[in-house]
């Protein structure tokens, strides 16, 4: 399991009478970034959560980064992922200098408090803001930033410990066309680095996949869809299946865009 840093093995989420996971494997490699599409209630979130180390299935097995989920201590475990997410951004004291919220990562809390940090801190927060364009507002507070802004910090901020694995749940969530399309360009810059690390991307639509993504999963009422090479489990019949229409799937370039038929 060595070049795996995401197994599960016959996953199952049940609370009460409603099943999020069902029977689900879904493997991710060292050099993989996966997009996993799927409607709402598809169990999107409650993947990656498992994969976050923050929910255990109810059946099944679970392994991040070769820990097993339930033999493992979490607390240790988190801080090797970086999860971006707006649950992160909503948690965010609207107070908060921009550069410190990058910068705590690195003590896994949200809010600076009596921490103290090196320069070497300092300078990486400082180097991940400019990366993600918004190292001139690190003297801003966070409740000042633009929606596209915030999404971008609390990006870096899950950059900061040097993540292995990097989870992005609907990262453009919320940010108009400009917005998204810069999102999109900063995380393919990311996604075609040999260096950065394995990267799972959940979102509901294929125009927000950033080239240099290489694995899809597609879900649907707990179930899989398809899952593999994005080229092979991207079509017109899959996408169709998952989201209970018609569509018509169109590439441009390394983008996908979908419609309706009509």
């Amino acid at each position: 399991m060595e070049d795996l840093v995401i197994r599960m093995d016959g996953v199952s989420v049940r609370r009460a009478a409603t099943t999020l996971l069902s029977d689900l494997d879904w493997s991710v490699e060292l050099d993989e970034r996966w997009v996993v599409l799927g409607p709402n209630g598809a169990g999107k979130t409650t993947l990656l959560k498992l994969a976050g180390a923050e929910l255990h299935p109810t059946t099944g097995t679970v392994d991040v980064l070769d820990e097993r989920m339930g033999r493992t201590n979490v607390f240790e475990l988190r801080p090797r992922i970086g999860l971006c997410s707006t649950a992160v951004t909503g948690r965010v004291p609207g107070d908060e200098l921009v550069r410190d919220v990058v910068v705590s990562a690195g003590y896994s809390v949200l809010g600076r408090w009596r921490e103290e940090y090196e320069s070497m801190d300092t300078d990486r927060a400082t180097e991940l803001l400019e990366a993600m364009g918004v190292g001139h507002l690190a003297d801003r507070t966070f409740a000042t930033l633009s929606e596209g802004e915030r999404k971008r910090t609390v990006l870096a901020r899950a950059m900061m410990t040097d993540p292995e694995l990097l989870l992005l749940d609907e990262p453009a969530a919320g940010l108009d066309l400009g917005g998204r399309e810069d999102l999109v360009s900063r995380l393919s810059t990311l996604a075609l680095d040999p260096d950065a690390p394995a990267m799972t991307l959940v979102t509901h639509h294929v125009e927000e996949i950033p080239p240099g993504f290489t694995h899809a999963l597609l879900l649907r009422e707990g179930g899989v869809v398809a899952r593999g090479m994005l080229d092979d489990v991207l079509t017109e019949d899959n996408l169709s299946k998952t989201f209970d229409q018609d569509l018509v799937l169109q590439r441009s370039g390394d983008r996908y865009f979908a419609r309706r038929r009509v």
